[in-house]
């Protein structure tokens, strides 16, 4: 057994300083943070640009770049994280069908660097049926779906035959709003 927790503020300049900061697909620009816990060396810290984007269809779409450090015995590692996160609606029948998730690519994995945290990708999305709007309870209320979760190399630990840290996952899902 194991736990792991993360806690992502966002912080909107457009918002902090009354500005509308849009240009092209841009719709705002933001400091993006995330705060990474769990048992033995999972500590990180993230920091960096975030952008959310107007991209026709998407009921929202934002992407960060975070420069990522890692506590514990992998200190000193110093990478790259790009993360893009997303919402897609889909009108079916009497209801809709939500396609979400997130992306998070650690792009940086130069071995001759001092650390040891290795370059990984976690892709998780989820597809959901509103089935409150369906049968009258509420929209946005009741969903049931599947989660797919692949992660090669989770939490930056290199895959091998004695150390198996690639995971991929399908999972039923029940989702409860209130």
């Amino acid at each position: 057994t194991t736990y792991y927790g993360e806690f992502s503020p966002r912080l909107s300049f457009g918002k902090i300083f009354d500005q509308k900061l849009e240009f092209g697909p841009v719709k705002d620009v933001l400091l993006a943070m995330t705060y990474e816990f769990g048992e033995g060396d999972t500590e990180s810290y993230l920091i960096g640009p975030g952008f959310d984007l107007a991209i026709p269809g998407f009921d929202y779409f934002q992407l960060n770049f975070y420069n990522r450090t890692t506590d514990g015995s992998r200190a000193g590692d110093n990478v790259w994280q790009i993360t893009p996160v997303w919402s897609y609606t889909i009108p079916v029948g009497d209801s809709d069908v939500l396609i979400d998730g997130f992306m998070d690519w650690v792009v940086d994995n130069d071995e001759n660097r001092r650390g040891t945290y290795q370059a990984n990708l976690h892709f998780n999305p989820q597809i959901k049926y509103d089935l409150g709007k369906a049968l009258h309870l509420g929209e946005k209320q009741l969903y049931v779906g599947v989660e797919y979760d692949y992660w090669k190399n989770k939490y930056g630990i290199k895959d091998s035959d004695a150390f198996t840290t690639d995971q991929n996952t399908m999972s039923f899902l029940v989702k409860v709003h209130f």
